[in-house]
């Protein structure tokens, strides 16, 4: 049986982020279940121009979304922790996802880090609605390019304060849920493996 190996990664390269906790509480949880293999990626690490067709066509990938993508492509499925600006999704987050959705040659097969996998999403904010409303057009934006994207989603309000010293979250329910996404997106990656071997 195929280990199903996935990704964590929160959509905000801010230091101290409270995404970044809620991705590394739910990588723990994943690695605390033994049956996955849990890679975690730091968007800071992919310095990224903004997305440029002329850039695009001139230079072709950078070379920082192409080992983005690759790590997609290896990985059967992925959890993103995303932070709301403005009621959408955050600019890096955005601008990741764009480079990595375009082809590095003419005979690399369509939306090839997305296609076939599956991914859970989460938020957390400041705020009393928790990061929610940037994750309907995340939501959206992946279904698009082919992801089975989990109904179930956590969004944690009151971020400040969410986190207990161990980093885990404090509110025993909100623990639970993460706990539960985590599980299903472990359970749906080993299905994929079972038929499809990332490339």
């Amino acid at each position: 049986m195929t280990t199903p190996k996935l990704l964590f990664l929160a959509g905000s390269t801010r230091t101290g982020s409270f995404n970044a906790q809620l991705a590394e509480a739910a990588a723990r949880i994943a690695e605390s279940e033994g049956t996955a293999e849990v890679t975690r990626i730091d968007l800071a690490d992919y310095e990224l121009p903004i997305y440029n067709g002329d850039l695009e066509s001139s230079e072709g990938l950078p070379e920082a979304a192409r080992q983005l993508k690759q790590r997609f492509r290896d990985h059967h499925g992925f959890l993103i922790a995303s932070p709301e600006y403005n009621s959408t999704l955050a600019p890096v987050l955005v601008n990741a996802l764009h480079w990595i959705s375009r082809p590095a040659s003419s005979d690399e097969p369509p939306l090839s880090a997305f296609q076939g996998k599956v991914a859970a999403l989460t938020a957390t904010s400041p705020g009393g609605l928790g990061g929610l409303r940037g994750l309907v057009p995340l939501r959206m934006m992946l279904s698009n390019i082919g992801v089975q994207v989990l109904p179930n989603q956590l969004a944690v309000p009151g971020a400040m304060k969410a986190f207990g010293d161990s980093g885990q979250l404090v509110d025993d329910n909100q623990q639970q849920a993460l706990a539960t996404i985590v599980r299903e997106l472990i359970r749906v990656a080993e299905q994929i493996g079972k038929t499809d071997q990332p490339s």
